[in-house]
């Protein structure tokens, strides 16, 4: 092997695990934010103004991505617009509210575990919009995944009753707007390009989040505790703005396969924090309900990749 031959090899190498690295934070930053709106909730603040705040704080940060990837570009036609106001609607705005509002019933663990979920529902979008077929790999890893949830949701009814079933709701229909999202987006990335659509749709997102304070509280219900400002802008940071662009460059750099198996640290890194900084009980139950989750959608993303299911 000749000397360039190696150092590509090595420069190769190194790409790998730099995308491996932006992977796997990026999933650990994406999970904590259910474990800062939790710990804002002690506060006494609500979903409504709590994501008010997360997104005043994101939205210059997604109007400069948008604004860097629409450089030299040309401008969006009004199809266009209407698309990423439809994608903003769903993938962010809407998953973003029922998200939060969910937390205020449910735990950091059971949250995380439900969005896991998220490739089977758009599977399942597929087959209901499209007439997709579904391999029976996929189906088998769907039914242990689902199985496991209703095993974690299971014990928190126990232990909160009517709430839990609220709050699994909510989260559950955050879960089914995103994945809408990921079936209408796939067209307007190709055209747009991920980081100019992510960009656009995020700030739309946000204007309507602050436009939904205006109109469901008073001016007064602004005024939070300290804390609250501080973990929102921790929130808008660390575990929105940052881990968007860490899985995008970590795609590039290993593809979207790998990034998803990296992610799989999520719902662990969760679960981790929500008992070492929120106090969560670690249970027999909650265990065995994230390994058949982890399992059930390790089963499914690798049988949606093999050929003839």
């Amino acid at each position: 092997m000749s000397l360039a031959q190696v150092k590509n090899a090595q420069i190769a190498r190194k790409s790998v695990a730099t995308g491996l690295l932006l992977a796997l934070f990026g999933s650990i930053a994406f999970s904590g934010k259910a474990i800062i709106v939790k710990l804002a909730y002690r506060y006494g603040v609500d979903a409504v103004t709590l994501i008010m705040y997360r997104m005043l704080f994101a939205l210059p940060i997604f109007a400069v991505m948008a604004w860097w990837a629409s450089r030299g570009k040309p401008p969006l036609s009004r199809k266009d617009w209407l698309g990423v106001l439809g994608l903003g609607l769903t993938g962010y705005y809407l998953a973003s509210f029922l998200d939060f509002a969910g937390l205020a019933y449910i735990s950091a663990s059971l949250e995380r575990l439900i969005l896991y979920l998220n490739p089977t529902l758009v599977v399942l979008l597929g087959w209901a919009l499209y007439g997709r077929g579904i391999r029976w790999g996929q189906a088998v890893g769907m039914l242990v995944s689902y199985c496991g949830v209703l095993l974690v949701f299971g014990h928190e009814a126990n232990l909160q009753g009517t709430n839990a079933a609220l709050g699994t709701l909510l989260v559950f229909l955050s879960a089914v707007s995103y994945a809408i999202y990921l079936v209408y987006s796939g067209e307007m990335v190709q055209r747009l390009g991920s980081l100019r659509l992510v960009g656009l749709a995020t700030t739309v997102a946000c204007l309507l989040c602050l436009l939904q304070f205006v109109v469901l509280r008073p001016f007064s219900a602004a005024v939070v505790a300290p804390e609250v400002l501080w973990l929102s802008v921790l929130n808008a940071t660390l575990c929105t703005a940052a881990p968007v662009l860490m899985v995008m460059m970590a795609i590039e750099r290993i593809g979207a396969g790998m990034a998803a198996q990296t992610g799989m640290v999520g719902p662990l890194s969760t679960i981790l924090m929500g008992i070492w900084i929120l106090g969560e009980p670690f249970t027999v139950w909650v265990a065995a309900g994230t390994a058949l989750v982890i399992t059930g959608i390790f089963v499914f993303t690798r049988m949606a990749r093999r050929p003839g299911g």
